[in-house]
């Protein structure tokens, strides 16, 4: 039976994080951190290993927590609250989740027990300039040299590259759209190049260039051909988590455009009380409370093993158009000095544009769905 309630250990886990990013992370800290090349705060990332927090889901045997995703959408409504700059997702989550779920022994051994204590940091360099989302948008290749490759192209995207201990890197090794490999390259080998690009959301990332970049069989996760799939599987898990993470932001988001519409006074009379204001914060609460439901029944369909192909993408397609509107709506409530630096809910704003174009933007997500509704 569905029980989207959550147990005393899951709200002590929320109490824990949301007083661990209080201290470590407040948003002065968010704010020193815009735009810097290594893009997160070094003390909460600490803690979070200290706290067994990095390693949530990755499995104990590698020393993680094999906690399931609803343990996961807490820490991460959380995150999105105090929109939390780390390198959680790209490395305990999607890198993380790609080597539980198809890397050697030899992998697994040598990286997630780093990946847990926060030692070692992954990234996916994934995405490419002027090519979409789907297995068809890698075309940086790996060409078969000797006992190895060599790989050659372009990434862009690539979240806390300077940071990364390795790199994950999609690659083509066919000519069938599904020919696809996923190889574990260092940051440091000769012929890699980075250059820090400047975001909406003023977080750390990379362009990546691979000149003829040389990998060993023993750097590819998985067998030949598999690293579409392995991909997919990992980011149908991963954009719940966003989903938590637009949930959270929008949450708080609200909650300081309320207190505000309450405070400011404009003629002799709060905000608040004017009833076109008062009804759009009215649709905000609603659609957050519709976000919530969806990312937390996809949560728990994921926990019980059942199939997320739909809940999915319509849990971050849902949840992060609710944040994109929610912090739009919030930015006219504010008025001009919304925009200003000084105030809070820009820094929102500009991540809720950001997050709902990253991870597979609303076009791709929309396909998705539109594919487990028409089943074609």
């Amino acid at each position: 039976m569905l029980d989207l309630t959550f147990s005393a250990e899951q709200d002590m886990l929320r109490e824990a994080v949301r007083g661990v990013l209080a201290d470590a992370c407040p948003l002065s800290v968010v704010r020193e951190l815009e735009d810097d090349p290594t893009g997160y705060s070094i003390d909460l990332w600490r803690q979070l290993g200290q706290l067994d927090l990095i390693g949530l889901q990755l499995p104990e045997e590698y020393g993680g927590s094999g906690m399931t995703t609803l343990e996961s959408v807490v820490l991460y409504e959380e995150f999105g609250r105090a929109i939390t700059p780390s390198p959680h997702f790209v490395s305990a989550v999607l890198s993380g989740g790609a080597l539980a779920r198809s890397g050697s022994e030899e992998q697994k051994a040598a990286w997630l027990p780093r990946m847990v204590t926060g030692e070692a940091i992954l990234t996916p360099a994934w995405l490419e300039p002027d090519n979409g989302f789907g297995p068809k948008g890698v075309q940086v290749k790996a060409v078969p040299d000797g006992d190895g490759w060599t790989i050659t192209g372009v990434k862009r995207h690539v979240a806390f590259a300077k940071a990364a201990t390795c790199f994950v890197v999609l690659a083509r090794t066919g000519d069938d759209p599904a020919d696809v490999d996923l190889f574990l390259v260092d940051p440091t080998s000769d012929g890699v190049t980075m250059t820090q690009q400047m975001t909406v959301a003023s977080d750390a990332q990379y362009r990546v260039d691979f000149d003829g970049v040389r990998v060993t069989e023993a750097d590819r996760i998985g067998s030949a051909g598999t690293g579409w799939l392995t991909w997919n599987a990992v980011m149908h898990e991963a954009i719940i988590l966003a989903g938590a993470q637009a949930v959270g932001g929008a949450q708080y988001a609200l909650d300081i455009t309320v207190q505000y519409s309450k405070d400011r006074h404009q003629f002799d009379k709060p905000l608040g009380a004017f009833q076109a204001l008062a009804h759009n914060m009215a649709d905000a609460a609603t659609n957050i409370d519709g976000a919530e439901v969806l990312v937390h029944e996809a949560a728990w369909a994921r926990s019980d093993g059942r199939p997320v192909g739909k809940l999915a993408p319509m849990a971050k397609l849902y949840a992060c158009q609710t944040y994109r509107d929610v912090t739009a709506t919030a930015q006219q409530i504010f008025g001009g000095i919304g925009f200003t630096v000084e105030f809070d809910i820009q820094l929102y704003f500009r991540r809720a544009k950001q997050l709902q174009m990253s991870w597979w933007d609303s076009r791709t997500l929309e396909e998705l769905i539109a594919v487990q509704v028409l089943d074609y």
